[in-house]
């Protein structure tokens, strides 16, 4: 089957968040399927993750070509232009659109996609964020897969909720309400419409009336991720993971350092904690100058070690949406996992069990010391993440059941009639 996958980003390297699931599902997909790769290039984005090398755009092409039939990569316009973004802003908030429906919009991506689409004879096309919708009427007749990485709106009307500046929690607001009116739209003329878990599908049905949802939860590549016990644990020790340009990552470290560090310093106070994630604000940085126990790494190309390495995980993230990519690496990786429970949300982990919740800084720092005071209990809770991953959450048989929809979904009747 031929299946066209439209990607707001080059998914390469798979480290955290949409590049790890993006990659991932292409991989999978493409062992079942001819899947033709069309990417907008964030190349801002694409160098911050590839460092070390000098064409970065090479190095990530190099590497998808070998799951994907062809690979064709775009320009987004607003990187071509002085303040793009703040043109783009401005030339959706006159139009009445949301900034998310606009700032992907190309004549030459339009051009590309349409002798595409004329000559490809695709079977189904994969649409992986709402903002790629501005070229849903080039496949007429066909069927297509909306992703949502997150619930859009939703997150941007939480983030309203906690902003503190009146005109940017305006602004929220507003794109918030015309990114609902697309989602509405969009998710109704979608055949299937991908969600990372249950919770985000029913939020979605309920906001839009209806719609036809599949959830594909998030994955672990668990030949990458995996608990290495010949690493030795460092006492007393904290790692925090997550791209810090992403705000409820951002919210979440500074919510750490505001109100649960300070008791960490008190009652635990031979304790370091490591900072790993792109964006660091400088007021990150500044702490780190100053207190030698609070370590800020930024990007890091392994987190591996410091997963391993770390005595305690911890995950105070109390906004956003979709199901969060770091907790699963760190189940995969035996990490001892001390989280939010809406960092959880959608993972089938259990309290106690796979993971220790907690919702107060007084919460985090009292299982840290009860942690401390009792070894088997540690023991066991690096024991259930690994097994929970292998069981429910590896992107083998996530890749498996998204290429089994797809097939599914192409014999319909419709369908069906169409390709004969």
């Amino acid at each position: 089957m031929k299946v066209l996958w439209l990607s707001h980003l080059i998914p390469y390297p798979p480290k955290g968040g949409v590049l790890q699931r993006t990659f991932n599902m292409v991989k999978e997909l493409g062992r079942y399927h001819d899947v033709t790769l069309v990417a907008f290039n964030q190349r801002g984005f694409l160098a911050a993750s590839l460092p070390d090398h000098d064409d970065p755009l090479r190095v990530a092409k190099q590497e998808l070509l070998k799951s994907v039939a062809s690979m064709h990569v775009l320009d987004i316009p607003e990187d071509s232009l002085p303040m793009g973004r703040y043109q783009t802003a401005l030339r959706a908030l006159l139009s009445g659109r949301a900034y998310n429906m606009e700032w992907l919009k190309s004549t030459k991506a339009r051009e590309l996609i349409s002798d595409l689409v004329s000559g490809g004879s695709f079977d189904v096309v994969h649409i992986d964020t709402i903002s790629l919708c501005v070229y849903f009427d080039l496949f007429e007749g066909l069927p297509v897969v909306l992703n949502h990485h997150n619930f859009e709106s939703a997150m941007l009307t939480s983030r309203a909720d906690t902003e503190s500046s009146p005109l940017k929690r305006l602004y929220y607001r507003y794109e918030a309400s015309r990114l609902l009116r697309s989602e509405s739209r969009f998710c109704h003329r979608s055949r299937l419409n991908l969600t990372c878990s249950d919770d985000d599908a029913e939020a979605m049905k309920s906001a839009i009336g209806g719609g036809n949802f599949l959830s594909v939860p998030n994955g672990v590549d668990i030949n990458y991720f995996y608990p290495d016990r010949s690493v030795a644990v460092a006492e007393n020790s904290i790692v925090i993971v997550g791209g810090l340009s992403w705000y409820p990552n951002r919210e979440a470290v500074e919510y750490f350092i505001h109100d649960i560090w300070p008791l960490i310093k008190v009652r635990i106070p031979d304790t370091s904690v490591d900072i790993i994630g792109r964006g660091p604000t400088p007021a990150m940085l500044k702490l780190a100058e100053t207190d030698e126990q609070f370590r800020v790494h930024g990007f890091v190309d392994d987190v591996r070690p410091y997963l391993w390495r770390a005595r305690f995980y911890l995950c105070p993230i109390r906004t956003g949406g979709g199901t969060k990519l770091k907790i699963l690496d760190a189940l995969a990786s035996g990490c001892c996992i001390l989280a939010d429970p809406f960092a959880c949300k959608g993972i089938a982990v259990r309290d106690g069990v796979d993971v220790i919740y907690a919702q107060t800084p007084e919460n985090y720092v009292d299982a840290m010391l009860e942690l401390l005071d009792n070894p088997a209990r540690e023991a066991a809770l690096r024991k259930a993440g690994p097994e929970l991953i292998r069981h429910r959450y590896s992107y083998t048989g996530i890749g498996r059941h998204y290429a089994e929809a797809l097939d599914e979904l192409v014999m319909e009747p419709v369908y069906r009639q169409r390709s004969a």
